[in-house]
């Protein structure tokens, strides 16, 4: 039998993110000693107060359904969060998902019909062309690789490249793969083309926490934008949550009923213990403020290791990934990185970019120093 395969799904191709670590993998399982800096994941645990939330969950029988949107005790903590950071989203305009991937899926796929614009910001983290495209929509791209991947000196560009035709625009900040946090006048210029256009903004927050030495604006806060802005954001990088799958999106009531539909149809509800255990993160503070930390010793150390090897790069202001020029082939060169150097990291034509790679530095200071230098050994820089 030969199995015809729709439209929406052969015009994606699979994440190159997880693509290269399955070769990581692959490599380790035949004894291979292998310097992972591919995968978006912090190499700290789960603290353990919210293990602990968790499993006081299960042993309080918190294992069947939920209301579909989350439990009201969650939501109403995410409420509070977000205005602490300026947003004013009541628990009805809040849906928690199994992740913040599922929740970026669900809007994209509330909003966007065969045909319409979306603006992504080169780089871009992969699953956002991939969803556009599984919604039928037509992409329009900024690049910011010659402005040190900040939005501000290229205004222009993005005033250029939107119009009455945009339905939405998709703005990370911190971003990945860059760690750029985009200045206020950059979210300003944001918000008045938005209002211009009558443009739809995603802004995935996802690192808004994760920030070193400056302090992220949520877009949803600027005038003219609360009632335009679907605020997305989660609890697996943060919170050092990846496996949990907890993530929710905040919006405007309407899409929320709209985007309610595919949440209740699709995965019902993000896993009950979870979302107890979530409200645990959400009081957890410590831990944190100490991985943050962590990351910026190991941001700094990358920095001055490819400084050693005449390796410019932009400094990350947050999240944990920076952009390293490399071949005008990066997917080459990636693939040779893994192959002789056993170092995993992922081509910037992934993101849109080409001619670089992206490093995670959420990995210890010794495996960091390991994989510098077996990719200068090789050749690599």
């Amino acid at each position: 039998m030969t199995m015809e395969f729709t439209d929406r799904l052969t015009r994606v191709e699979p994440s190159a993110t997880l693509a290269i670590s399955a070769l990581a993998t692959e490599l380790e399982n035949d004894g291979v000693d292998v310097v992972d800096l591919s995968v978006g994941e912090p190499d700290f645990p789960t603290p353990e107060n919210i293990v602990e939330a968790g499993k006081d969950a299960m042993d309080a029988g918190h294992t069947g359904y939920t209301t579909s949107a989350g439990i009201i005790d969650l939501r109403e903590a995410i409420s509070e969060k977000l205005a602490d950071d300026g947003l004013d989203h009541g628990p009805e305009e809040i849906i928690v998902t199994p992740g913040a991937k599922q929740a970026l899926y669900e809007i994209v796929q509330a909003l966007i019909a065969d045909g319409d614009e979306v603006a992504l910001l080169d780089p871009a983290w992969v699953s956002y062309e991939a969803m556009v495209k599984m919604a039928g929509g037509e992409l329009t791209r900024v690049d910011l690789s010659e402005t040190d991947f900040q939005l501000e000196p290229a205004l222009d560009d993005l005033e250029a490249a939107v119009s009455d035709e945009t339905e939405l625009l998709i703005v990370n900040s911190p971003s990945n793969p860059t760690g750029a946090v985009y200045s206020d006048a950059a979210l300003e210029g944001v918000r008045d083309l938005a209002v211009e256009h009558d443009i739809t903004v995603i802004s995935d927050e996802i690192y808004k926490e994760i920030t070193y030495g400056v302090e992220p604006t949520s877009l949803g806060t600027l005038e003219g934008m609360a009632d335009r802005t679907v605020t997305v954001n989660g609890f697996s990088k943060a919170y050092s949550m990846t496996g949990w799958r907890l993530g929710y999106f905040a919006g405007p009531e309407d899409l929320i009923d709209q985007a309610g539909k595919l949440h209740s149809h699709s995965v019902s509800s993000a896993v009950n213990f979870v979302q107890h255990a979530g409200l645990e993160a959400l009081e957890t503070e410590e831990p944190v403020a100490e991985m943050v930390d962590a990351f910026e010793d190991r941001r700094d150390l990358v920095i001055d290791l490819l400084e050693e090897h005449d390796v410019d790069v932009a400094e990350p202001e947050g999240a944990f990934y920076m952009m390293v020029p490399v071949d005008d082939d990066d997917q080459a060169w990636c693939e040779g990185a893994l192959e002789d150097a056993h170092v995993a990291t992922v081509p910037g034509s992934a993101f849109g970019t080409p001619g670089y790679a992206r490093i995670s530095y959420a990995a210890s200071e010794e495996r960091l120093e390991e994989g510098i230098e077996r990719l200068a050994d090789e050749g690599y820089f």
